[in-house]
């Protein structure tokens, strides 16, 4: 059978799975999507990918981006509705832009992860969680970017919350809180446009799509365990509930600890812990047998070749249409 065709059966035999992330901008975010697409590789993954990026994405970062097996899907920016993004913190408002992957409904079911993530474990078994839920893990309270919670001010954490009682006089304890730097999701185009219509109505609040999401989700969401999505706060915040060894999924979103960007002089940035999962970071980044070419066993062209094919047939596309949320 020419190779042509055998990669169209294979195309079509694709899984209705994948993972996925968001890119803005000409920043050195890039580094970071590379290092999760060869992190991916390196679990061993039969999953793409897929890349929602914004028009304002350089084109050499794309071709970095293809070049390491990633599918592109360019979308449109979401904005709040006018003249209320200050209640946000300006640089979260543009991660509004996420709802569009609900949108990628050739999919059945999908993983997000931050472009600031690293998958140290397959985590493949994740997709096979019961539909109709939406999962993520548990965020934190105990930083001082939660200072102005009530959560903070009496020092209560859903983490630990058997050390301090949430107050009776306050009324029913908040709901569960999630960290929306990884969730497994369904993308569905009558949730995709509910969201839209959604946030038009919604003031945007200090961790804009974060929070946006724990309030659309807060009757579907199930939490599961903090080795899905360790956030680095977690390590000095609450240790008793980490067991390092066992993370699959690193979330280096605290101050300093991008490893693209380490310098180690931020506070808890020193920590043997963090210095190790930095490394980690590194030793994937740089190795060159994670490269998407040389990932293939012969080293011969064929991934590119599917990739193309796929963005032929419009699975991979560079641009997607979307209307305004606003």
């Amino acid at each position: 059978m020419p190779m042509k065709e055998t990669l169209d059966q294979e195309i079509k035999n694709l899984p209705k799975r994948a993972y996925v992330t968001f890119l803005a901008g000409n920043g050195d975010y890039v580094k970071g999507v590379v290092g999760l697409a060869k992190g991916l590789r390196k679990t061993k993954t039969p999953y793409p990918l897929v890349v929602a990026i914004l028009p304002d994405v350089p084109d050499e970062h794309r071709e970095i981006l293809r070049s390491q097996g990633c599918i592109i899907r360019e979308i449109e920016p979401v904005y709040p509705p006018e003249n209320q993004t200050q209640f946000a913190m300006a640089y979260y408002v543009i991660n509004y832009s996420k709802l569009r992957i609900w949108e990628f409904v050739e999919y059945s079911k999908m993983i997000y992860l931050d472009g600031d993530i690293q998958v140290f474990g397959n985590i493949d078994h994740l997709f096979d969680y019961p539909d109709g839920y939406f999962y993520a893990v548990m965020d934190c309270f105990c930083e001082k970017t939660w200072s102005d919670t009530p959560q903070f001010k009496i020092g209560y954490c859903q983490q630990c919350p058997e050390k301090v009682q949430w107050p009776a006089e306050m009324g029913a304890p908040p709901p569960l809180y999630f960290n929306a730097g990884m969730f497994i999701f369904e993308p569905k185009l009558s949730t995709y446009n509910d969201l839209l219509e959604t946030l038009k109505v919604t003031l945007p609040t200090s961790f804009a799509e974060q929070d946006f999401l724990n309030m659309y989700f807060r009757d579907t969401y199930r939490p599961i365990p903090p080795t899905y999505n360790l956030v680095l706060a977690l390590l000095w915040r609450h240790s008793e509930n980490i067991d390092l060894d066992k993370a699959k999924v690193v979330h280096y979103c605290a101050a300093g600890s991008k490893p693209w960007r380490y310098t180690g002089q931020e506070e808890n940035m020193q920590r043997d812990d963090i210095k190790k999962l930095v490394e980690k970071w590194w030793e994937i980044y740089t190795d060159e047998l994670l490269d998407y070419k040389n990932s293939s066993e012969d080293g011969s062209e064929e991934p590119l070749l599917i990739l193309q094919l796929l963005e032929d047939a419009g699975v991979a596309h560079d641009y997607i249409s979307a209307p305004s949320a606003a």
